[in-house]
């Protein structure tokens, strides 16, 4: 009888919790923080950096008024959240809202689905998210077990940069000067530097563990333009879930991770706690640019040691490997699996093949700070994109207002070269601006290969985030993609591929992704190199609504930003 009433009060409790909105008020606001021997004013949150943590069950729906007290504008995007139907709440700028200006609000609508494990929102608008940024965690429903051991504690980790200069006059700069733009001054570690770098003893992420305990690590690389391996001393990390997903575990003593993506990582607290051991990540960086090669270190501290008091410079550091090691970082990119089998789709119905590139625009005098007096752009299929600036992509969709976007973004590439040779004609280097969209009906399978050049400067990893799909990365390889009718997938993983919201292309390689057109919307896809993304690296994805009224995408909300 007990056993029936616990079960009953089980039930209740699901359909009560399934029932109750979830509200949460993000305040964006400027606070000064003092880092690195300085002190500036930054874009927080409700006054946090990084951002709180968002906690919800698998399918819920949560409401989020973003109150913008700022001095400039700001748009949310819940990354990784697919958002079903709703392209409203997805978030990035003159793609699918126009922004809230300072002194207004708007109540975002988030809608998880599919997503298992850990996901995150951060600011979509120029480069604010570099500290409006925050974790997701998603938990199971009642009774339904985790396809991993269970943790004893949970640990949120975000990976950052830090810029002493104000960011908003970084982005300015490199904009009017057609060059790239100033590299960070730290890496963080939940936006700590790290005793390493000057003035930071005291800013330092310390991690206290227990002997014998479990810890589940729900990581983010909230980097804006890097690339970062990872390790924690003397310990080994079990990845259970990259993208919101969960995955087959997989050993590892270090990690890779892009910016954009997550993990989630089990830490054994199983080593001699009278010992310190540091953790530490730095940059995957190649191609000739400069970069951020500092190192940011965080301090794990067993909580039983008696030597808790000890100097911060008496511990143990990883070994992390040398920061072009492209073995290395695909080595652990392409050992994550999926934890199912048989998922992903056979028989696709639509083939596109883009290129991704690093360009040159030519200036007057050649005035510009770019190679040669030139600018520096990105295209996709030699098309740099080029952001609507007063009503967004989606709006004009949903309205039928003409002159904001055309259709013509091309299913290959408009010209077809040794897109990995060491030296490029001159000619190639030049893209064409514009605003094209590619348009896909409901329920075609897509399969996207995704081609990186050797344009300007022989080429570079790429990061590529698709908002509103998770994906199948079904392959992934150096060199050209063999372009050819014949069947590609035998060189696929067709079996247990990572799903993914956010893949690398590699230097001089390709990537080749499956997903169905399934979620009605405008959908951008990006690279997440933020000065990639600023150069036009870019496209959107217009998904028609399918037949039924379940297939179409919902009617927009009252307090949607307006544009003017």
């Amino acid at each position: 009888m007990l056993h029936s009433l616990f079960n009953v009060f089980l039930i209740s409790l699901f359909f009560y919790n399934n029932c109750i909105a979830h509200h949460y008020t993000f305040t964006v606001k400027e606070v000064p923080y003092t880092k690195l021997c300085s002190t500036k004013k930054i874009l927080t949150v409700n006054g946090h950096f990084p951002g709180p943590v968002l906690k919800a069950y698998k399918g819920d729906t949560i409401y989020v008024t973003v109150r913008n007290r700022a001095n400039e504008n700001i748009t949310m995007h819940w990354h990784g959240v697919e958002q079903p139907r709703n392209p409203w709440s997805a978030g990035p700028e003159y793609i699918t809202q126009c922004p809230i200006r300072p002194g207004s609000d708007f109540t975002y609508k988030v809608i998880f689905s599919i997503e298992d494990t850990t996901v995150w929102w951060h600011a979509h608008s120029s480069w604010t998210r570099a500290t409006v940024h925050g974790l997701i965690f998603i938990y199971p429903w009642l009774a339904e077990p985790l396809p991993f051991l269970e943790a004893d504690h949970e640990v949120p980790l975000i990976l950052g940069e830090w810029w002493k200069k104000d960011v908003r006059e970084v982005v300015e700069e490199f904009i009017r000067t057609g060059g790239a733009p100033n590299v960070s001054d730290a890496l963080t570690i939940n936006g700590h530097p790290g005793f390493l770098y000057p003035c930071s003893k005291s800013d330092t992420f310390h991690l206290a563990v227990q002997e014998g305990k479990t810890y589940r690590i729900r990581m983010v690389n909230a980097a804006m333009n890097l690339i970062l391996f990872f390790a924690i001393a003397n310990h080994t990390l079990t990845v259970v879930g990259a993208d919101g997903h969960y995955t087959k575990p997989l050993n590892a003593t270090y990690i890779t991770i892009s910016p954009g993506e997550t993990l989630d990582v089990l830490l054994q607290a199983d080593q001699n706690p009278e010992n310190t051991y540091y953790m530490a990540a730095r940059a995957y960086q190649t191609g000739n640019i400069t970069f951020n090669n500092s190192t940011t270190v965080g301090v794990l501290r067993y909580i039983s040691s008696s030597k808790a008091k000890t100097s911060l410079f008496s511990g143990s550091y990883p070994n992390l490997p040398f920061y072009n090691d492209t073995s290395a970082a695909f080595g652990f990119f392409t050992k994550i699996k999926s934890l199912f089998s048989g998922q992903v789709p056979v028989q696709i119905s639509r083939r596109i093949i883009t290129t991704i590139s690093i360009n040159l625009l030519r200036c007057p005098q050649n005035s510009c700070a770019g190679p040669n007096g030139s600018r520096l752009a990105a295209s996709m299929n030699n098309i740099s994109f080029v952001t609507p600036s007063h009503v967004d992509i989606l709006k004009a969709y949903y309205l039928h207002i003409k002159g904001v976007y055309g259709t013509r973004f091309p299913d290959f590439p408009p010209l077809i070269f040794n897109f990995t040779a060491e030296n490029q004609p001159l000619f190639l280097q030049t893209p064409r601006l514009a605003t094209e969209v590619k348009v896909v009906e409901f329920g075609e399978v897509v399969e996207l290969v995704i081609q990186g050049t050797s344009l300007v400067g022989g080429g570079l990893d790429h990061p590529m985030h698709l908002h509103g799909f998770s994906f199948f990365v079904v392959g992934v390889g150096l060199g050209n993609y063999k372009i050819s009718d014949e069947d590609p997938s035998s060189m696929y993983n067709l079996d247990d591929p990572p799903y993914k919201n956010t893949m690398t292309v590699p230097r001089n390689g390709w990537i080749a992704i499956r997903f169905a057109a399934v979620n009605p919307g405008v959908w951008f896809m990006h690279c997440h190199f933020d000065r990639h993304q600023t150069w036009g690296m870019n496209v959107v994805f217009i998904v028609k609504n399918g037949i039924w009224p379940n297939q179409q995408i919902l009617p927009p909300p009252d307090d949607l930003p307006p544009c003017h």
